[in-house]
């Protein structure tokens, strides 16, 4: 399972768990996500910091945007498009995959996809380049 922060058209923010990204985008299209303030069905991911274990409790980080921010948002967001607009999106064999290209057991290309923590601690184990990119909220109406 993975939580998504959600946000709506008018931005009420509220979380959602889903399977996976895909099952999030399916039960969007049908019309079975709503926000539960205003009952909108026009809800998007909203940008999320990765949750990364250190073992040490650390106080949560808010963030206050202004319209610096807002424009800064907008850039990242356009870089995360970018990234993934000539990549081959594997899904949850992101791991494998990054492994057999690094290795060279398969052609050199550009993939995205979802990876649990424990693969991750192996790719870079094993010395895999890659970087994490958060979800992006689809685009709005």
């Amino acid at each position: 399972m993975i939580k998504f922060s959600l946000v709506c058209e008018r931005d009420h923010e509220f979380d959602g768990w889903f399977r996976n990204s895909d099952d999030f985008d399916t039960q969007k299209k049908r019309g079975f996500v709503a926000c539960p303030v205003c009952n909108s069905a026009k809800v998007d991911k909203a940008l999320m910091a990765p949750a990364v274990s250190t073992g040490k409790k650390k106080e949560k980080i808010a963030l206050a945007v202004g319209e610096e921010q807002k424009k800064m948002l907008q850039q990242f967001h356009e870089l995360g498009r970018k990234l993934r607009e000539g990549a081959e999106n594997v899904g949850d064999k992101f791991a494998d995959e990054a492994r057999k290209i690094h290795f060279g057991e398969t052609e050199a290309r550009g993939i995205y996809g979802e990876a649990s923590p424990d693969e991750v601690k192996g790719l870079l184990d094993d010395g895999v380049e890659f970087m994490p990119l958060p979800p992006l909220p689809e685009e709005r109406n």
